[in-house]
């Protein structure tokens, strides 16, 4: 049975205090992207970390911006090296990860850093930062999910599934944040992000 997922309601935080760590996680296609770059535009004070990946450049990201796009050999240097804070494979295919540097860097000269991972990363990330503060960014609804994957027309059908399977079991799994922005409109996503990290 091909059943809809229940679509998590915003919420505020769980725990209050200074953010110096803040995870920004969510479904594919949900603009995690788009809300980070638009927070990171409006509030230049903040550091965002670039990923790396072994996947293949969209047709509108830049290596060195968007991510680090890496070979999968230059991949196992940087977890074999411990270089990485938090690494995974993702839908069955491209490994991404937070290279350490910058993360640590940033917290050592008390500034925000956001990361912009998903539910596995999210969960280690816990594990080395356990006063990040994780924010899951949710769509308004199951629909416009499908929509926004399909819109962006950068996935074949197999991958749009695999990616939909994946957002089910992320979708499910909200309630492990300690906070839920629906993205609804970016300018409402940004918004709601710079009260929860007091920006």
């Amino acid at each position: 049975m091909n059943s809809v997922p229940v679509i998590p309601q915003a919420r505020g935080l769980r725990h209050t205090g200074p953010v110096t760590v803040a995870v920004v996680s969510g479904p594919t296609a949900v603009g995690k992207g788009t809300v980070v770059g638009a927070l990171l535009r409006s509030h230049p004070e903040i550091v965002v970390s670039r990923s790396v990946t072994t996947r293949p450049p969209r047709p509108t990201e830049r290596d060195g911006i968007d991510y680090d796009f890496i070979t999968p050999e230059q991949f196992d240097k940087l977890v074999d090296g411990e270089g990485l804070l938090e690494w995974a494979t993702v839908h069955n295919s491209h490994r991404y990860g937070t290279p350490r540097g910058p993360v640590e860097r940033a917290v050592a000269d008390n500034r925000t850093v956001v990361l912009e991972i998903d539910l596995q990363g999210a969960r280690q990330v816990r594990e080395t930062y356990p006063q990040a503060t994780q924010i899951f960014l949710a769509p308004p609804s199951w629909e416009e999910l499908v929509h926004r994957l399909v819109g962006r027309g950068t996935e074949t059908p197999e991958q749009q599934k695999q990616r939909l399977e994946t957002a089910k079991v992320e979708l499910a799994n909200a309630d492990e944040f300690d906070a839920v922005v629906v993205n609804d409109t970016v300018d409402h996503a940004v918004a709601h992000l710079v009260e929860l990290l007091s920006l």
